[in-house]
């Protein structure tokens, strides 16, 4: 293949050269502001399930939808991460007319697979129901794989959303209306006392969810023309303000900003130049980084299966309820990684490194700001969390205080594997997630049987360390990435001082208890969003 120079438009735009931070941050206080409603409404949910029913019924609930959210992302085959990356590109190089024939290219196969793998889970739900323990698993189990195909839809339709800087979709329909919709539904259900109809209460919001999706992003490639593509601030690329930009660079500067292809671009010259993309270029691309998702969801959610089959329903419920915090959190992970991907896309096409490493530690910084004090709150208070529960998930309380300990070294790490994927390197990320799941597999067969949910726990945390820091060490001839800079530190100590010290000093000052969790997470609110106010310099929070 030929050299063929790309030349990026620049334009001035994010509060550092070439980063693009400000339209990241403005789409991730959005995704921000659904994920904090988003988190509510599935605690709320998880709550409501743990309470009004027996533990062997929330169990089971668990286990079938565990098992329905691995088999979507069997069932997606890499598609949603396939359209945010080519997307991207399309439009970083102008071309978004080429888009329409892209999401015919993927979302026709990913929704066959879809019916594919429904049909199979509606085959196979007898003997999984077999290896659960109840007879209603096989019927929760049919419920859910009726609806598997308008899950994959939903979740590819919303990554096309959000490839083109909207993520207002992704907060109406997926952070806000499907969950608000699950929790009435379970609901009225908890009240009629019918445990049987809890699959489809659950379930069914994703039909209307793809819907509303579908239609949402046809009216975004309607409007999405190649006038208005070109025409809006930084699509069509990164700012040449930076150390790389030459005499005649900067903003009003007529130069473009030329750089030649790199190893990293691994999709042909079609890929390069945002031309319409052949079949092979998105699946290969694609594929792979199914099934990294798929070991990714094993990892979240394989751990709940496999307490349910190594140490009963019970087991799984309690350890559901423990990880409950994890799953809240990544809320706010997904909120500045939603916002993240395309622009991380955007600036590797365009061979911005010195963006890619702004844009990384200031994210990895929005990360600490939003996550640490959840789980600092969850480690310190393990005890009184699990018993939002109920009584009988005290014994929780040590795997909570594992999940936690375990995610704040995850979340100070940032978000490595979400770059390498913007590389295109999925077969590294396949690897990588391949590992992940391997090594949360031995652990939870060793330690499960003895440990219960807190050996799950353990498990959890060895194979999320695993996925983080396998991504920082491949990147290192490409781009070196490391989260170790002013943002990143001043993000975690506001997070320390406000929901570390503070609520261990109350704690010890009055014997902790109900209203002093309460106490402390509103004090260390206040004091943490005041000094991230006064911090919003340092930490890259100015849009």
């Amino acid at each position: 293949m030929g050299a063929h120079p790309l030349v990026v438009r620049v334009t001035p735009t994010g509060t550092r050269p070439g980063s693009g931070l400000s339209r990241v941050l403005r789409g991730g206080v959005v995704n921000m502001a659904g994920a904090v409603v988003s988190a509510a409404l599935n605690l709320a949910l998880i709550v409501a399930i743990t309470r009004a029913f027996s533990q062997e019924t929330a169990g089971l609930l668990f286990s079938a939808t565990s098992v329905f959210l691995i088999m979507a992302a069997v069932a997606n085959a890499g598609a949603p991460d396939g359209l945010v990356y080519f997307i991207a590109r399309m439009r970083v190089f102008g071309r978004p007319e080429a888009v329409p024939a892209l999401l015919r290219l993927a979302l026709g196969p990913a929704v066959l697979a879809a019916c594919a793998v429904s049909a199979a889970l509606l085959v196979l739900a007898g003997p999984l129901a077999d290896a659960l323990g109840p007879e209603e698993a096989a019927a929760y189990l049919r419920v859910l794989a009726l609806f598997l195909p308008f899950a994959v839809l939903a979740d590819s339709a919303l990554a096309a959303t959000r490839a083109h800087h909207d993520m207002s979709v992704t907060v109406v329909v997926d952070k806000v209306g499907r969950p608000l919709a699950q929790l009435g539904l379970v609901g009225m259900i908890a009240l009629s006392g019918s445990a049987g109809l809890l699959a489809l209460a659950w379930a069914g919001p994703y039909l209307p969810a793809a819907v509303l999706a579908w239609f949402w992003l046809g009216r975004i490639v309607r409007r999405a023309g190649p006038e208005g593509a070109r025409s809006e601030p930084g699509a069509a690329g990164p700012s040449a303000t930076g150390p790389d930009a030459g005499p005649g660079d900067g903003p009003g500067a007529d130069q473009g900003w030329r750089e030649e292809p790199g190893p990293d671009d691994t999709q042909g010259r079609s890929g390069e130049r945002g031309a319409r993309v052949t079949p092979a270029e998105f699946w290969s691309f694609a594929l792979p980084r199914a099934l990294g998702g798929v070991a990714q969801m094993g990892v979240q959610r394989g751990g709940v299966v496999m307490v349910a089959l190594l140490n009963g329903l019970t087991g799984a419920a309690v350890f559901t309820a423990a990880t409950r915090i994890m799953v809240v959190g990544q809320f706010g992970t997904q909120a500045v990684l939603y916002a993240a991907q395309p622009r991380f896309a955007e600036l590797l096409a365009a061979r911005d490194h010195e963006g890619v490493r702004g844009l990384y530690q200031a994210g990895t910084a929005w990360l600490v700001c939003l996550t640490w004090p959840l789980y600092l709150t969850g480690l310190v208070f393990a005890p009184e969390v699990m018993r939002l529960f109920g009584a009988e998930y005290a014994a929780g309380a040590v795997a909570l205080a594992i999940v936690c300990a375990g995610q704040l070294t995850g979340q100070v790490l940032g978000m490595g594997d979400l770059v390498l994927t913007m590389t295109g390197r999925t077969g590294l990320n396949l690897l990588n997630n391949v590992m992940s799941l391997l090594a949360n597999v031995a652990a939870c067969v060793l330690l499960v049987p003895a440990y219960g949910a807190a050996g799950a726990a353990l498990a959890l945390v060895a194979a999320v360390l695993v996925r983080k820091l396998l991504p920082l060490w491949q990147l290192r001839s490409l781009v070196v990435l490391h989260p170790f800079g002013r943002p990143v530190l001043a993000a975690a100590a506001s997070g320390l001082l406000w929901f570390g010290a503070l609520p261990l000093a109350l704690e010890a000052a009055t014997g902790g208890g109900l209203p002093v969790l309460a106490a402390a997470v509103l004090v260390g609110a206040l004091g943490h969003l005041a000094t991230v106010w006064r911090l919003r310099d340092r930490l890259e929070l100015r849009g």
